[in-house]
């Protein structure tokens, strides 16, 4: 049995939603940075963000890096506060550099209503 620290990285973190300090929706975790894999002690250091970390996805995320513009965010893991269906932020997403994606989609979708 596992501990209550132990995740399953890729189910508990991967494409799950990062929601800053204040509760706004800020991204999705698009890969992780990971270290000790080579001493057998792997821990997330980070949780990447943007278009570029989605160039490992197949060919659709290389094209929606290709089309998307923005670069990565490094989210030190230090500023998870907590985990559950979504990954919550220590920070406001302004101080992370994080939603910019968020806030140019918004202008697009803001008009259908229940959006």
């Amino acid at each position: 049995m596992s501990s209550a620290r132990e995740l399953d990285v890729g189910l508990g973190l991967l494409d799950h939603q990062l929601v800053d300090c204040k509760g706004r929706r800020c991204g999705n975790v698009d890969d992780l940075e990971v270290e000790g894999l080579r001493d057998g002690q792997p821990r997330v250091t980070a949780i990447l963000v943007g278009p570029p970390v989605w160039k490992g996805r197949g060919w659709l995320g290389r094209l929606a890096a290709f089309i998307a513009p923005g670069g990565t965010v490094r989210v030190p893991w230090e500023e998870v506060e907590r985990i559950d269906a979504a990954v919550h932020l220590r920070k406001t997403a302004r101080e992370l550099r994080l939603g910019r994606g968020d806030d140019r989609a918004r202008r697009w979708v803001e008009w259908i209503p229940g959006s």
